[in-house]
């Protein structure tokens, strides 16, 4: 019997050349428009462009509010402040999951006079009651998949740092533009940082504890896009197709995590990005291999969750496409495929990265591995740093 779930999705437009429709989208919503973009990158392109020169020509007004870096809750608030007076009908994030993220909250928090701390899941300690304003996201970058999912990331580093979520049903974008396009000029580094970000979603999502048939069948189809296309779009990024492939993947995640959850990667990589600011894409992905390795390791030793390994295998038979191997063969090639792909996308350790071992009590207290296939101890999570403390 299939196990009872729930799902839920934005509306998606996907598709070479489809950030042409956004002015028609935004004009539906009426004439005032906050505009969420990262630092230039967007601004500067001749998308960017286009988009300001033809809301001039609808007579559209709208502000924008620059996001530099990974949001903190202080350009949040600084952002509904400065807006009060501006009264939106809808937010639109044009970016990567740090403009998208900080465009998410600025749209729940503009019609609330509070804080958004108080509403952060472990920070604060209030309920968002679920209300916002019109939300349209448009992700430049494969990644976070934030553009499908119903929580804002929001962040605080230094010694009582935190990375914590907004979490809300009703946060979830009202529309996610996905045009492949706008992904053409990300850099080989942010490539491989945010493409290992969306491969780690997709892998933790499938082997959730909390995954179900539908959220199976959408984070398979998205680990087999990575597959086909993560290497490609790292070495040729102007290979549009291996583009698409990898928007595809980044919008199955964010879908994936949202109706599944994630498990141990995404638990260390939050702790550490509440003390350093290390690009959150780069931490799982150099964590990836390590947690998957020990991950596998436990499920053999223990034999408590015999669903998970066969998932392990069905995973590599998605790589490998053998079916004449046997379900450990095909385990432990998965599992070296992650090591390949940390060489070949040259991800660094976290040491190079800037972690300091001095800090791994206080990484190790703040992690989590809800969701994972087996449960990690203190121990088991100093291992994994361990083991990428390079």
């Amino acid at each position: 019997m299939i196990t009872p779930f729930g799902f839920a999705t934005p509306k998606i437009i996907f598709g070479k050349g489809r950030i042409k429709e956004l002015p028609v989208i935004l004009s539906r919503y009426g004439r005032n428009i906050v505009l969420v973009t990262g630092k230039n990158s967007f601004m500067t392109s001749s998308y960017g462009k286009g988009l300001i020169e033809k809301l001039q020509s609808e007579n559209i007004s709208y502000r924008q509010v620059t996001v530099p870096g990974e949001p903190s809750p202080d350009i949040v608030d600084s952002a509904v402040f400065d807006l009060s007076g501006f009264k939106p009908d809808a937010v639109v994030a044009i970016g990567g999951g740090s403009a998208m993220d900080a465009g998410k909250a600025i749209s729940a928090m503009l019609l609330l006079n509070e804080s958004v701390v108080d509403y952060l899941e472990d920070v604060g300690t209030k309920e968002h009651p679920g209300t916002k304003v019109p939300f349209i996201a448009v992700p430049t970058t494969s990644g976070t998949g934030t553009e499908a999912t119903k929580n804002a990331v929001l962040s605080r580093t230094g010694k009582n740092g935190f990375k914590k979520s907004l979490r809300h049903e009703n946060i979830l974008p009202d529309i996610a533009l996905i045009d492949p396009e706008l992904t053409i000029n990300c850099s080989p580094a942010i490539t491989a940082a945010s493409g290992m970000d969306c491969f780690t979603q997709l892998t933790e999502s499938y082997l959730s504890t909390k995954s179900n048939p539908m959220s199976d069948a959408i984070t398979s189809e998205g680990i087999k896009a990575v597959r086909d296309s993560l290497v490609e779009c790292f070495r040729n990024g102007d290979n549009i197709e291996a583009r698409s492939g990898m928007s595809f993947a980044a919008l199955a995640s964010g879908i994936g995590l949202a109706n599944a959850g994630l498990g141990t990667v995404h638990g260390i990589a939050g702790a550490i990005g509440g003390i350093y600011e290390i690009p959150h894409g780069l931490l799982c992905g150099t964590l990836m291999a390590a947690c998957n390795d020990l991950t596998v390791r436990k499920l053999r030793k223990t034999g408590s969750n015999p669903a998970a390994l066969k998932k392990y295998a069905s995973l590599g038979r998605m790589f490998f496409e053998d079916n004449s191997k046997s379900d450990d063969y095909l385990t432990d090639a998965f599992i070296n495929k992650l090591n390949e792909l940390t060489l070949a996308l040259r991800l660094p350790g976290l040491k190079t990265a800037g972690v300091e071992e001095s800090s791994f009590s206080t990484i190790i207290a703040a992690s989590s591995s809800k969701n994972n296939p087996v449960k990690f101890d203190d121990q088991d999570l100093y291992e994994v740093l361990s083991m990428r403390f390079v």
